[in-house]
Order: structure tokens, then sequence, then C-alpha cells
């Protein structure tokens, strides 16, 4: 495991933001079919990261894991998670509010999940959930690398996806060395790292695409083509996010695989400025 590799310990951050259902569809400068890729990816969040807290905490909480150090990453982990939940399910009700059917979405990603905790081992829902915090690692990379991608939002809208990308990067590797730990790096750990990986990958983009079409279609963007133009970019543009991808997910398939192998933790020190701004006030004594 390569937990001691980098000094970058996950921390909690209790901070709250606003969300204004008005600004749903055109939060993002290239219109309603930008903003709704990043509001689909929203409604996956609440179930999503309350499925990673608890193939994680399955293992921790049957004490197969001893290492001090990564038992306070789990606590850390388990604290973002839960945050990012809250925040997100905050941001899912302006989207329903707006009318973009988020809260039938965010059933059917409950009722999905809860299916995978029924039909699939723990080692599996393990990980699946690495696959998925690779795949959002990988987002929050793209975002924080790359300020095109959300240069001229909405700057309260801009932060969250800020926020939750830089607590995904500090996080990124916490699931992985668990499942290290617990589940093994031979052959058969191997096999199963990389069958979750492919069925995650399966799973989550046949739920977003459509997702994303019904969203625009709530909207009325359907027929607006320079609206899926942009829309396009986001996805397959030379900057896109599934050309990105597809580089990290390759990657993944490596024996000797690691999150932090790619270290982008110098992006962590806007985390501060972020956290000032948007932690709640203290309460009086």
């Amino acid at each position: 495991m390569k937990t001691t590799t980098l000094a970058v310990k996950p921390v909690r951050r209790d901070l709250r933001f606003t969300f204004d259902s008005k600004r749903m569809t055109n939060w993002h400068p290239d219109g309603p079919h930008a903003s709704n890729f990043y509001n689909t990816l929203s409604v996956f969040f609440p179930e999503g990261e309350q499925f990673f807290i608890d193939s994680v905490r399955h293992y921790r909480d049957k004490k197969q894991i001893n290492n001090k150090k990564l038992l306070a990453e789990i606590s850390a982990f388990i604290g973002q998670e839960a945050m990012h939940g809250r925040e997100h399910r905050d941001y899912n009700a302006a989207i329903a509010a707006a009318g973009l059917g988020g809260e039938q979405m965010d059933a059917f990603v409950g009722k999905l999940l809860q299916t995978m905790r029924k039909i699939l081992p723990p080692s599996m829902q393990l990980g699946g959930t690495c696959a998925l915090e690779h795949l959002t690692a990988s987002l929050a990379g793209y975002i924080l690398e790359d300020e095109s991608f959300l240069e001229g939002a909405d700057e309260h809208m801009a932060a969250v996806w800020q926020w939750h990308a830089l607590e995904e990067t500090e996080h990124k590797g916490v699931c992985y060395d668990v499942y290290e730990h617990v589940v093994g790096q031979d052959t058969k750990a191997y096999a199963i790292r990389g069958s979750s990986m492919i069925i995650a990958m399966s799973i989550f983009w046949s739920s977003v695409l459509p997702f994303w079409l019904y969203m625009n279609y709530r909207s009325g963007a359907m027929t607006d083509l320079k609206g899926w133009r942009a829309g396009g970019k986001i996805l397959f543009g030379r900057k896109g996010i599934l050309r990105h991808f597809s580089k990290d997910f390759i990657d993944y398939f490596r024996r000797d695989f690691h999150p932090w192998d790619h270290d982008n933790s110098a992006q962590l020190k806007r985390l501060e400025a972020l956290a000032q701004r948007f932690a709640p006030p203290a309460k009086a004594a």
C-alpha cells in the first residue's frame, strides 16, 4: 500500500452552500446543456456517497483494519462524504424545484444501489467504490487543472464543484488503500478490482447519459443545437471528460496502479480559502 507515500490527510469540513432553483438551468455560461450535465452528476451523489461510506464502513466495523493511519483516514473520508451528500441533497432539491425531474432520478439511483447491496459481495461493493472514486477523482482533477471547465459560471455553483473536486482529490487514495488492506493485491483481488471497474462504468454511464437527455428535455433545450455542441464539447471535445478519462480508465488496470501515482496534491492549498468563505458562522456561546 502507498498509505504513507504522501502526507495528505483528509479533513472533514462543514461547509454550507446555497442553491437557487431559478438558476439551475443557466448557471453555466455554456447554457442548459452544460449546466444540466453537472446537475445530472449531482443527482448521483447523495445515494452514491452513502454507498461508498457503507462499503468502507463494513470492513472497519468488522475490525478487519488495524492500521491506525488508515483508520483515521477512513473516519475523515466518511465525514467528507457525509458533507458532500448533505450539500448535494440541497442541490438536488433545487433541481427538483426547477422541474427538472431530479426526484425521480434520485429514487432510481437509490433503488439501483440497494440492488447492488443485495447481489454483490462486500469485496465487489468496495471494488465498485474504488472504481467510482477513481472516476470522481479524475473528473475532479480535470476541473481543478483546467479552469475553463467552470470559467464564467455562477460563483456559488462553481464553488460547490471546486470544493467537491478538492475533497475528492484529498481522499482519493483512501478506499483504494482499504481495498488493498482487506481484499489484497493478488491475482484474485486484481480480477475483482478490474471487473468492478467495468461493471461500475457500464452502469454509471448508461444511467448518466439518459438522465442528462431527460433533464435537457425538461429544460426545453432538446432542439438547441448550439447547446448540444457546447454539451458535446464537455464530453467529447479536445479537452472533453470522456477523452481525458479514457486514459485514466486504462491506467486503472495496471497491476501496480495507485490513485496517488498522479500527484496533484498541490491543488489542495485552495481548500483553506473555500473553507473560510463557506464555513457556517460560529454559534454564540
